[in-house]
């Protein structure tokens, strides 16, 4: 690939702006510095020699090092042990020398001993008890022998996230019959019934053995919840008659969880996974007038089309529907009354989802206070006695906002580990807020209910109440005035410190992208505007990481100040786009996952779900010893240094935190070809961490021939490419990157 072309990614859900607000953007607060396209991961390819082992697993290859070279120590006291990994498009997980990478669980694989193995050529027929599909988000619960025990490193209970069922369809044999998002035929039963189970969330037991983990299949704690899986509506939303179905006459049920990307913990012990890119699921087909203005505005804003027969076209099943299995994903208006079907049924879906893994027999709770949005994640900030609550979740699409829960009650230290029981004292009341980015490094909370008068008298959509406010959290953050941002992804806490960090993976889009229709900002300062002829290529196509500290200290605080830790970027860019000064050892693009060691306080991940630059590398994941909020400068960013599409000066002064070096930033793992690295967990005691690694062959051109699949991870040979699910331990049984 040339210095100046760039890799167009394939079109992602994330990237469709539904948000047609004048709100200033986060491009608009950080502006144009944009990181260019390609070459991030340009540069040398010092790599030692990989070694495989066994399915696909490399444990050699991190860049050769000065022998003279030393590691500096980290303003929080801690110092990298590793040798950095160097970049590699090569099909394996790639791991630094000194430590072994093993695979725990991947696509299929049974999670009960009654259950065969995955044969993984699409003839198995149910997943109900095997894991899902396109493995995300995940927690480690250490468990006693008579439960909850937060400190137990040899046994636990891993909670995994199943974002999708793979759209090329390998589970089945021939692929999928009569997917398409305009597709009207029928589809068959068990393909959709495959599917369906393929999603959701995966609790199983894992057991240390050795210097590593195994699934205890035989555990009576393992098991599936999927998109099928009966669920209660709590919160302000329960029995509203805006969510009102066929099934759920009094509001208050649903069935079913999907999506599921990111996920949070709770302080008393419980899981929560939440719904990310779910408006594209359902079948829609109506004549315009036939729903209300408000329905239609909502519609529109969460991008539910009237046209649509989503993505896999489950409510077009050819058998015989007498429990609305297949019917209740149609959300068009097709009876005289909402009780008698589901056009509310888009309602129930887009919460954060709270699962008691000790408690098999538990119905998993969506918690409506949080808002109803494309929830990439939901993090806590630490709980303190006498505070409130935190958590704080992103809305991951392009121009979207980030949000913060405040409980309504404080923080009792008797209810930790106590259950899911506690959520209903902490999850049902609460505020919520949207953040707004000032240009001058300060932000407030904006919050979202009709005592704010800007939610009140907002011209564009008419609440009716707070439980409005709640089902349609994307609008009134529109009416607030809440900074728009590049795809806020993961969030994560410094527990040395409080700081708060989200990622920004990117905002790679067509003309209305960042730097075009969307101003840019000193929160989102960058753009890459290639041109060729009229169209444009691309927005921020490298990404970034903000961070920010919340007033006196106090994570319920409604001011903050803020700054820009890291920008994406490759090695060999100038310094006006490299503006954090990454080089060969930890140079990056699209951050997507951030994750803090609560074993290792201070420690930091980083995970990449990457377009850009995959002719160099596949994507990855980084070690990180951050500084803290205000350690670094003010740069202007002068996007006159990439072909600005309108030629126009595009400046941005914006707050960038202290640069980058091999000390305090570098490459752990690479991934194989395709891949995304998402989904972090830890054991209590720091020397295990699990990874996720999703949808290895996504740019396969067949789900049935070997020789048109990118990848073959994990199994190797000609398998058809599974998620999976990997445990990394050092050798020397010691803590894991420290």
């Amino acid at each position: 690939m040339s210095a100046h072309q760039f890799n167009q990614p394939p079109i992602d859900p994330d990237n469709i702006d539904y948000n047609a607000s004048s709100n200033d953007s986060f491009w608009h607060v950080i502006e144009q510095a944009k990181v260019r396209r390609r070459g991030f991961l340009k540069g040398s390819s010092s790599l030692v020699a990989a070694s495989m082992l066994g399915a696909g697993l490399a444990f050699l290859g991190e860049a050769v090092q000065s022998k003279d070279e030393k590691l500096a120590t980290a303003a929080s006291g801690l110092e990298l042990s590793f040798g950095a990994v160097a970049k590699d498009t090569n099909d394996q997980v790639t791991v630094p020398t000194g430590y072994t990478a093993t695979i725990l669980i991947a696509t299929g694989d049974p999670i009960s001993s009654q259950v065969s193995a995955y044969k993984n050529d699409g003839t198995d027929t149910s997943f109900e008890f095997r894991a899902g599909d396109h493995h995300d988000g995940m927690h480690f619960f250490g468990l006693g022998n008579s439960g909850r025990d937060p400190n137990s490193a040899s046994k636990g209970l891993l909670c995994i996230n199943h974002e999708v069922a793979e759209d090329l369809g390998f589970m089945h044999a021939n692929g999928p019959t009569d997917y398409g998002n305009n597709n009207t035929n029928a589809r068959p039963t068990s393909e959709i019934d495959k599917e369906v189970q393929a999603h959701g969330v995966s609790v199983v037991e894992v057991v240390k053995t050795g210097n590593t983990y195994q699934i205890n299949k035989n555990s009576r704690y393992n098991r599936r919840i999927n998109a099928a899986t009966p669920m209660e509506i709590t919160g302000p939303a329960r029995g509203s008659a805006m969510l009102v179905t066929a099934y759920a006459p009094q509001g208050d049920q649903t069935r079913g969880t999907i999506n599921n990307c990111a996920n949070g913990y709770t302080p008393w012990g419980t899981y929560l996974t939440c719904e990310e890119n779910w408006p594209n699921y359902f079948y829609r087909r109506e004549a315009e007038g036939s729903r209300t203005t408000e329905e239609e505005t909502a519609f529109k804003r969460y991008g539910i089309k009237p046209n649509t027969s989503g993505r896999y076209n489950w409510s077009r099943s050819g058998a015989n529907d007498v429990t609305d299995l297949y019917r209740r994903w149609n959300t068009g208006k097709t009876a005289d009354r909402p009780d008698r079907d589901f056009r509310n049924v888009a309602n129930t879906f887009g919460w954060v989802v709270e699962i008691d893994p000790f408690d098999p027999t538990s119905v998993p709770r969506k918690r409506t206070a949080l808002g109803r949005l494309r929830h990439e994640g939901c993090w806590p900030a630490p709980a303190v006695a006498g505070r409130p609550i935190v958590f704080y979740t992103g809305d991951d699409a392009r121009n979207e906002y980030i949000y913060k829960y405040v409980s309504n009650r404080p923080w009792d230290a008797a209810d930790a580990n106590k259950g899911m029981a506690v959520g209903d004292k902490y999850l049902n009341e609460g505020k919520l807020y949207a953040a707004k980015f000032n240009d001058d490094g300060t932000g407030e909370w904006l919050l979202l209910s009709l005592s704010n008068p800007d939610v009140a008298n907002y011209e564009d959509y008419t609440f009716t109440d707070d439980v409005d406010v709640a089902i349609h959290s994307r609008l009134a953050a529109d009416a607030a005035g809440a900074t728009k941002m590049d795809r806020p992804e993961w969030g994560a806490v410094n527990p040395t410190n409080g700081d708060v960090y989200f990622a920004l993976t990117n905002s790679v889009s067509g003309s209305s992208g960042r730097g075009m229709k969307t101003p840019l900002d000193a929160a989102n300062p960058r753009f890459y505007a290639d041109a060729k002829g009229e169209k444009i290529k691309a927005g921020n196509v490298n990404g970034h990481i903000i961070r920010w500290r919340e007033a006196d200290s106090n994570h319920a605080s409604t001011r903050f100040e803020w700054d820009i830790y890291l920008f994406g970027a490759q090695a060999d860019a100038d310094a006006n786009l490299n503006v954090s000064g990454l080089s060969d050892d930890n140079d990056f693009s699209s951050p997507d996952g951030a994750w803090f060691s609560q074993a290792s306080p201070g420690l930091m991940w980083i995970q990449t779900d990457d377009s850009a630059y995959t002719d160099q590398s596949n994507c990855m994941m980084l070690a990180a010893l951050p500084g803290t909020v205000g350690d670094g400068t003010v740069k202007a960013i002068d996007s006159q240094a990439v072909p600005a599409h309108d030629g126009a000066n595009h400046t941005v002064t914006t707050k960038v935190g202290q640069a980058a070096n091999s000390a305090t930033l570098r490459r752990f793992l690479v991934g194989p070809k395709d891949c995304e690295i998402t989904g972090i967990a830890e054991t209590p005691d720091g020397k295990a961490i699990f990874v996720n690694i999703q949808h290895p062959g996504e740019r396969s051109k067949s789900p049935t021939n070997p020789a048109q699949f990118t990848s073959h991870w994990p199994d190797g040979g000609d398998a058809r490419p599974r998620s999976a699910t990997i445990v990394i331990t050092r050798d020397d049984g010691s803590l894991v990157a420290l």
